[in-house]
């Protein structure tokens, strides 16, 4: 038996440990679309759209003591990173690095037709920008 999905994308969390520095990053940098905020089990959850994503900042009110998230995909097991696909992966690789987010990955070819960089946001997870040309 296969999973009967309700939506043609998922969803994603991401804890972070300030979220101003969140925010600057993915919706004032990435310009995701800022669709709400709402209380989340002990803090506030910020919803962002991409495309149909919703990419869920989400704050405690007592920080977790433990932030083991660095290092992108050869850092450790467990989710690495996660992509998104743009049409101008070296116009969005450079919005961040002029923005001063550490490009982990530089913009290199990994099958013909298909582009990727890896940038860092403020909490170390790794976000990587895919351009399809294939």
């Amino acid at each position: 038996m296969t999973i009967e999905v309700g939506k043609e994308s998922i969803d994603i969390g991401i804890v972070v440990r300030d979220v101003e520095k969140a925010l600057k990053f993915y919706r004032d940098t990435l310009g995701l679309e800022y669709a709400a905020e709402m209380p989340a089990g002990g803090g506030k959850m910020h919803r962002l759209m991409c495309g149909t994503t919703v990419v869920k900042i989400v704050i405690h009110d007592s920080l977790p003591e433990k932030l083991d998230n660095t290092g992108g995909p050869l850092g450790a097991s467990g989710i690495r990173y996660w992509t998104i696909t743009v049409k101008d992966l070296e116009a969005m690789t450079e919005k961040c690095r002029a923005a001063g987010y550490t490009v982990a990955v530089e913009p290199k070819d990994v099958r013909p037709g298909v582009r990727i960089s890896m940038v860092e946001d403020p909490d170390g997870n790794w976000v990587e920008f895919l351009e399809n040309n294939a």
